[in-house]
């Protein structure tokens, strides 16, 4: 682990903003306005830097990760008074096919830094970093040894824990649900967390595990939001981009037909309460959350000043307070559920408890509860 802890007094200062407060992809053209009101140092010092981000599949309004990231570099540009389209921008991916394209075209218009939003982009980004070196890179949720590259992790399998929990205490079923879009380590972390968070707090209750194998397919979502509920499951984790859309509309539909019967979705990467809202009533219990946006605002920062930590792996968790559980919906986020959430947090900050990250941690971990 290389020089994580830059980070943590940005975070400090990010988190305490609400974690529901982040803009969505409808407000992304008024952070543009802003610019003949910084004055002339600071365009003078920021008008030559550029940056720029290439989505996953799952695109820029997944309402997710990639929204995520595209709203730190909206946060820098307003911060710097910088002009979309110019300064700063996104390219949006819709298969795998345009990653490569992408990132050509973001290099022919002289972006200072680009960033690789998603494991998925890897191949890709090594390979254009590794012809391009004068040119910095990033890549999100994935490690490429290279000077112009800076590697950002996040530790999603202690959030993950933790919204188990949440998940263990609210369901009246003996089973919960999980859905993953991608099958890969980066997701097996999310899943691994969340069972070992679940089983941590009721060994008896079972967690049914779904892959869409896409982080775009929304109907994929909803089918398997429709089986689950149909059969009893109450509360619902996904890790899986825009398939949890189509979990979320299952479950306001849900509701809205049945107002009496319990359906719960546990966001991820941002805070999904806005996606759990139909009438009077909320179906995301909690989020975790994975604060994107700050570390693309900082990479983007350091790169800007100079001090960009080309070939570095940074990984950030609870300790950096990268990682959070959204309290959003206080009607369905009890107090017990609060209260167990940060007494299994103080427990892995203080090194009692390590969660698992595999299926052969996670057995070792099982054994010893």
């Amino acid at each position: 682990m290389k020089n994580k802890h830059w980070l943590i007094l940005a975070l400090l200062f990010a988190a305490v903003l609400t974690l529901g407060a982040c803009g969505t992809a409808d407000e992304e053209d008024t952070t543009t306005d802003d610019a003949t009101e910084t004055d002339e140092d600071t365009t003078e010092d920021t008008v030559d830097f550029s940056v720029a981000m290439v989505t996953d599949e799952g695109g820029v309004d997944d309402r997710s990760f990639n929204q995520s990231a595209w709203e730190g570099i909206q946060a820098f540009g307003a911060d710097h008074g910088l002009e979309r389209g110019t300064h700063y921008n996104y390219a949006q991916s819709d298969d795998a096919a345009d990653y490569m394209p992408n990132l050509n075209n973001l290099l022919q218009q002289d972006y200072n830094l680009i960033f690789g939003v998603g494991f998925e982009l890897r191949e890709a980004v090594e390979q254009v970093a590794s012809a391009n070196q004068d040119t910095h890179f990033s890549i999100i949720d994935e490690v490429i040894e290279a000077d112009n590259v800076a590697s950002v992790t996040f530790a999603e399998e202690q959030g993950s824990f933790l919204v188990g929990v949440a998940a263990a205490l609210k369901a009246e079923s003996d089973e919960v649900g999980f859905v993953g879009g991608i099958s890969s380590p980066l997701i097996k972390r999310f899943e691994v967390g969340y069972v070992a968070g679940v089983k941590s707090v009721n060994p008896d209750l079972d967690v049914r595990i779904n892959y869409a194998e896409s982080f775009s397919d929304e109907q994929m979502g909803r089918s398997f939001a429709n089986s689950m509920y149909g059969d009893g499951i109450d509360v619902i984790y996904h890790a899986s981009g825009a398939v949890g859309n189509g979990i979320f509309t299952e479950a306001r539909n849900r509701i809205e037909n049945n107002p009496d019967q319990p359906v719960w979705v546990i966001g991820v990467d941002r805070d999904q309460y806005e996606e759990g809202q139909q009438g009077d009533h909320n179906v995301t219990l909690t989020s975790m959350v994975k604060r994107v946006d700050v570390a693309v605002q900082e990479i983007s920062e350091m790169a800007l000043s100079g001090d960009f930590p080309g070939g570095e792996h940074i990984i950030l968790g609870l300790e950096d307070e990268a990682i959070a559980v959204a309290d959003t919906n206080s009607d369905a986020y009890t107090d017990e559920i609060r209260e167990a959430v940060e007494e299994w947090q103080q427990r892995i900050l203080d090194g009692e408890v390590v969660v698992p990250q595999t299926d052969e941690e996670l057995e070792d971990y099982l054994d010893s509860l």
